[in-house]
């Protein structure tokens, strides 16, 4: 009677196991369902964005100049932004509702050299933050105004205030790349098809 109890017993434990591992193979389960569902999700977000090609406004093409050295917008390109950008970026947004993270605006130059004595490091802040306009900005390198024409694009933008919900970020290539996106051959003369702005639509989990 002893040695049944006792047998009787040992047995209830082992048969603990099963249970056990029964509950960590449907745990398993689920947790491999919230990973399909979550790179299902992904793929669906990129697929979206397969047709957002970036938007590239480039002096050659006539509907984008800036004054030499300068970010100020001509009369013609803020034109061209409010009647031809922001309508597509409306669209484009709205097609790939929730496939964007953020939107990229990018300044290209061409390799014209500019030593002037910069001022970006007082306030450049303020001029991203729009409490000033981008020409209280002087430029001490091309970096510099690369970024300050995509500031300046940011600002136009935002005007109308339909983007008020929309994460814009400011970068800037200086000279460093040509429009095949290849490092630039040295050139300190005029280049009008190396000046451009670069509008790219960064999706969810980029790097940023």
């Amino acid at each position: 009677m002893f040695h049944s109890k006792r047998y009787r017993k040992k047995s209830e434990v082992l048969n603990v196991f099963p249970a056990f591992t029964d509950l960590m193979a449907n745990a398993f389960m689920i947790l491999s369902l919230f990973l399909l569902l979550a790179l299902l999700q992904a793929t669906e977000l990129n697929r979206k964005l397969q047709s957002a090609a970036p938007i590239v406004i480039d002096e050659k093409s006539g509907n984008f100049k800036f004054p030499s050295g300068s970010a100020e917008l001509t009369p013609q390109l803020k034109g061209y932004l409010n009647d031809q950008v922001v309508p597509t970026l409306e669209k484009i947004i709205q097609e790939k509702e929730g496939a964007i993270d953020f939107i990229q605006v990018i300044g290209h130059t061409d390799g014209q050299a500019n030593s002037r004595l910069s001022n970006l490091d007082q306030k450049l802040e303020p001029v991203a933050q729009n409490k000033l306009s981008v020409t209280t900005l002087t430029p001490g390198s091309n970096a510099d105004l690369g970024l300050m024409r995509a500031l300046a694009v940011i600002q136009q933008l935002r005007q109308g205030g339909q983007f008020k919900n929309i994460d814009f970020r400011a970068y800037s290539a200086g000279q460093l790349y040509d429009p095949q996106g290849k490092i630039a051959a040295l050139n300190r003369q005029p280049d009008q098809s190396r000046r451009r702005i670069e509008i790219r639509f960064i999706p969810p989990g980029k790097t940023r």
